[in-house]
């Protein structure tokens, strides 16, 4: 999967600015930065979520081998559905909306509650879930899409540390049945212990490669100084010129 000169533009305000680089099959990348850098927005610019000014993404994978996690905030867990339907939409892609769940599917997904560690839960309300144990559905959830590629949004974002800790080994998993997963993070070192790839982005690209040479002060310093990365009121992006 391949960025080409990518731009995106919120009301004529870059949030991404001439972005190139490439995601190799089974990676495990990290896409890191200050607040408002983009992060995000290159996410769901691979999943075509929001509109390119200029650039564009290559992307061999169907979607129907693509899981996507948004950040919890976009998801309206005021839904009455149980634990277990949570789950079962899992199938979405394979058995459309109104497709039969065979014996095997539910046993897989009650196999895939017992591996985010939420044995017993199937039947309670997802509204009655905690941060940690609502993210843990979606994680199982995931398990069932059997996906080529996953993007995580903030896949930690007010869990707590135990969750935190289960759901970076499935994602260790992932990686070594050779999916490719990209996940958007805030915490550097634990980018630098669990993910071997980053991005490093301030609306701008900094660094794109292996962990240990994007992650270094001097990427850090740019990436913090970087005007565009805190001004709201950066000069408007003209779409096809680098700047």
């Amino acid at each position: 999967m391949t960025v080409h000169n990518l731009t995106v533009a919120y009301r004529q305000h870059p949030a991404l600015h001439h972005i190139s680089g490439s995601f190799d099959p089974g990676s495990l990348t990290a896409i890191i930065g200050p607040n408002g850098a983009g992060k995000s927005t290159l996410l769901k610019s691979l999943l075509g979520l929001v509109r390119i000014d200029s650039g564009h993404v290559d992307i061999s994978v169907p979607r129907k081998r693509i899981a996507y996690l948004p950040q919890q905030a976009e998801i309206d867990r005021g839904f009455p559905i149980s634990v277990m339907d949570c789950v079962l939409l899992g199938y979405w892609q394979s058995a459309g909306l109104f497709g039969g769940i065979s014996k095997e599917m539910a046993e897989k997904a009650d196999a895939a509650l017992h591996a985010v560690g939420l044995n017993g839960f199937a039947e309670r309300p997802i509204g009655s879930l905690s941060a940690g144990q609502f993210q843990r559905v979606l994680f199982a959830r995931i398990l069932l899409q059997d996906a080529e590629l996953i993007l995580l949004d903030e896949p930690f974002n007010a869990v707590d540390a135990k969750t935190t800790e289960d759901l970076l080994i499935i994602i260790q998993t992932w990686h070594t049945q050779q999916r490719t997963v990209i996940a958007v993070l805030h915490d550097n070192e634990q980018v630098r212990r669990y993910f071997p790839q980053s991005v490093l982005l301030a609306r701008r690209l900094v660094a794109w490669g292996d962990t240990a040479h994007v992650l270094t002060e001097a990427h850090l310093r740019l990436a913090k100084n970087m005007p565009e990365a805190q001004d709201p009121n950066a000069p408007f992006c003209q779409p096809g010129v680098a700047a």
